[in-house]
């Protein structure tokens, strides 16, 4: 069964979703990077293409003709990966076809909104018996 993970009061939800995935890559797991929307896809992208400063990141759109040779997928087809090792979700509802994944990571930043649509998932996933972890990023008090 899935292994949900979330991560909660991201200052920057795209830095965590790349920094999973730089992690996730550096483990040799095949990541997706569940990006329904044209501008979000590309702002991940972008910050791929930037950090970290001192590597690289393989990576493309799940549209690509090299997307199935290439570890680091984004986008919505979650078939276009040869294993299901990670999938990242960067959307406000759950991901089609997550229980397919070995770690489904969800990341909650800190607006209104966004949390009030974090809690509706944590839920949704709660009810149907998947394994949670929830990983609060505000810095500690003090």
């Amino acid at each position: 069964m899935t292994e949900i993970t979330f991560y909660t009061h991201a200052d920057d939800p795209l830095d965590v979703a790349r920094r999973v995935a730089v992690k996730a890559h550096g483990q040799g797991k095949q990541v997706m990077i569940y990006a329904p929307d044209a501008a979000t896809a590309d702002a991940i992208d972008r910050l791929l293409w930037t950090s970290p400063a001192t590597g690289f990141v393989p990576h493309c759109r799940d549209s690509d003709t090299l997307a199935g040779e290439t570890p680091v997928l984004i986008g919505t087809r979650a078939d276009a990966l040869r294993s299901a090792d990670v999938m990242i979700n960067l959307h406000h509802e759950q991901p089609p076809a997550f229980a397919r994944f070995e770690r489904l990571v969800e990341i909650i930043g800190q607006d209104e909104a966004g949390v009030e649509q974090g809690r509706e998932r944590y839920r949704f996933y709660k009810t149907r018996g998947y394994a949670l972890q929830a990983h609060d990023l505000r810095p500690p008090a003090g």
